[in-house]
């Protein structure tokens, strides 16, 4: 099915022309603008994908987009379109509304308080409730209401309810039906391919006995999805399934190989199953954040690159998660490239390991997965992390210690190498936007600096820079690596002539701050790049695939540096 969008799609939250990105779980097409609130929220309330700059599965594509021109959207909507609302004064954002708080706000709403979805009545046993939503679930995926099951599911009912008298989940009907679109929304919602009948068989051996062979491949896919995305991550490739269900990149030269990172690959084949699998899909989380920040850094123009808070710099928080296990998710956005493919690696390679020796019940393959902690919540997934109260000396204290204990601690805060900063580690995404905005860097409050150059000039250096970034970004994407070396050297100097407007020894710490990541991103960008090019015919062949996401690192440490000096020149000059 084609990915372009047809002229008369708008936005699902604003209403805005031409949405370019989708929530899948949800089956509606979002703006630009709206993305950026929903990728704000987590992937626990919205899994978020680019229509066009993507990679999709045929057949997931083609459910978002039947759920899309169906209507899905009034699900998330049901009490809006009741006259008495409009009455009340209760609408829905314009596309000229601002993102913060009105677009914000409203999307919260929607999807995460779930104000507009239809209430059921109240009844005293909610167990009740849900099972007899579930048994609706389980009796309608055989038909081709994709609606119908959504509106369920946003009802409560559980996509791998497994039904006391036939014996079945949702899933084995589904896959017996041949119904492919049912099957990509239940995955979605997190039923298991794997998932055995009273007699042992699972959808994929439904779909195979009723001869609905591609959908029996698509069900091995999702079942192995968190290590495919993995591998193709770091390697461009993913296993058919036929021949094996692993690849393991090889990449031996681009590795951490310092006895740290062999500590923590000891430690991860230590966990117990559940800890491991907890620790592959945060890795699996983290995989698609940076994915969506490549993409996003791609498809924006200019001025809302600089003028609005879109980077989602880690993990949102999910409130099913324990804290511990929050901040250690939130720690993954500062492992480089180096120290992420090695996590990555070490992953792969033991999920495999576990699978051949039959240490996990099944593979650790579930698409949007949402684990609640079991009855062992006491072992923390992660090392301690410093809280916002450490101290320095706390914070080198601690680090000893936890050389020390490396052989008892429970999983994994120093897996791949320590994270070179936990200082704000456990504030939500909102909580660090207010965190940078509260940054004064060591003048007094109320006076502003005069020193900084006018906030014109900023913005459009900046946006001189964000267009060589997305040009570079472009060659990455359409693997045209020969443009690398040209495309750094344009950013490089766009990044000289920005830094030029400010003082060489600006009053600010967080203006000197934020030119030294600037500078040492565009130098670094550099030096990457032309590893693209190399020189000497007996060099070692180049590992493109690390490479280019050593480059999206690089380019995205440049475009936040130069939005934090658009924010605080802003700032400045309203004193």
């Amino acid at each position: 099915m084609s990915r372009k969008v047809h002229r008369t799609e708008v936005c699902a939250d604003c209403s805005a022309s031409d949405p370019g990105w989708t929530s899948i779980n949800r089956g509606v097409l979002i703006c630009d603008e709206c993305c950026s609130v929903h990728r704000s929220l987590g992937r626990h309330i919205s899994i978020v994908k680019h229509l066009r700059h993507s990679g999709w599965p045929p057949t997931l594509l083609q459910m978002v987009q039947t759920l899309a021109s169906n209507g899905a959207n009034s699900i998330w909507e049901h009490s809006l379109l009741d006259p008495a609302q409009v009455q009340s004064g209760r609408r829905k954002p314009n596309p000229q509304d601002k993102i913060h708080p009105t677009k914000s706000e409203f999307i919260r709403s929607k999807y995460q308080m779930l104000s507009f979805v239809h209430k059921l009545p109240c009844r005293d046993d909610d167990g009740v409730t849900t099972k007899d939503l579930s048994k609706q679930l389980h009796s309608s995926v055989r038909t081709g209401s994709l609606e119908t099951c959504l509106r369920l599911l946003s009802l409560g009912a559980q996509a791998n309810f497994f039904h006391p008298e036939k014996g079945t989940t949702p899933l084995h009907v589904a896959a017996k039906a041949g119904q492919v679109l049912q099957a990509e929304l239940l995955v979605v919602y997190g039923a298991d391919p794997g998932a055995p009948d009273i007699n042992g068989r699972t959808p994929m051996d439904y779909a195979r006995q009723a001869g609905h062979v591609e959908l029996a491949e698509r069900l091995v896919e999702c079942q192995y999805e968190l290590t495919d995305r993995l591998a193709f991550y770091l390697c461009g490739r993913r296993p058919d399934h036929k021949n094996g269900h692993y690849i393991i990149p090889q990449m031996a030269d681009s590795l951490d190989l310092s006895e740290l990172a062999k500590a923590a690959k000891k430690k991860l084949q230590a966990l117990n199953n559940r800890l491991f699998e907890e620790l592959a899909m945060d890795v699996y989380d983290e995989v698609d954040r940076r994915e969506n920040d490549a993409v996003w850094l791609t498809t924006q123009n200019h001025s809302t690159l600089v003028t609005e808070r879109s980077a989602v710099p880690f993990l949102p928080v999910n409130p099913e998660y324990s804290a511990t296990r929050n901040q250690g998710r939130q720690k993954l956005a500062r492992f480089n490239a180096r120290e992420f493919a090695t996590l990555i690696i070490d992953i792969l390679s033991d999920a495999k390991r576990r699978q051949q020796g039959k240490g996990l019940s099944s593979p650790t393959g579930e698409r949007n997965s949402s684990l609640g902690l079991g009855a062992d919540d006491d072992q923390h997934d992660y090392d301690s992390v410093a809280s916002d109260e450490d101290t320095d000396s706390e914070l080198t204290t601690q680090n000893n210690n936890n050389t020390q204990r490396n052989n008892r601690a429970k999983v994994r805060g120093d897996t791949a190498g320590q994270p070179r900063s936990v200082h704000y580690m456990g504030r939500s995404s909102e909580e660090e936007g207010r965190g940078e905005a509260e940054e004064g860097g060591g003048g007094e409050a109320g006076e502003p600096d005069p020193t900084l150059p006018c906030t014109e000039d900023v913005i459009l250096k900046t946006e001189q820079v964000t267009k060589n970034i997305q040009e570079l970004l472009r060659a990455a994407q359409e693997f045209k690596h020969e443009s690398f070396v040209p495309c750094s050297e344009k950013i490089h100097s766009a990044v000289t002539e920005m830094a030029s407007l400010f003082p060489k020894r600006p009053a600010l710490d967080a203006v000197h701050c934020s030119l030294r990541l600037l500078a040492s991103s565009a130098s670094r960008l550099q030096v990457e790049c032309r590893k693209a090019a190399p020189s000497d015919l007996s060099s070692p062949a180049v590992d493109y695939q690390l490479l280019t996401q050593q480059v999206i690192q690089c380019a995205y440490d440049i475009a936040k540096a130069a939005k934090q000096l658009v924010t605080i020149t802003t700032r400045e000059k309203k004193q």
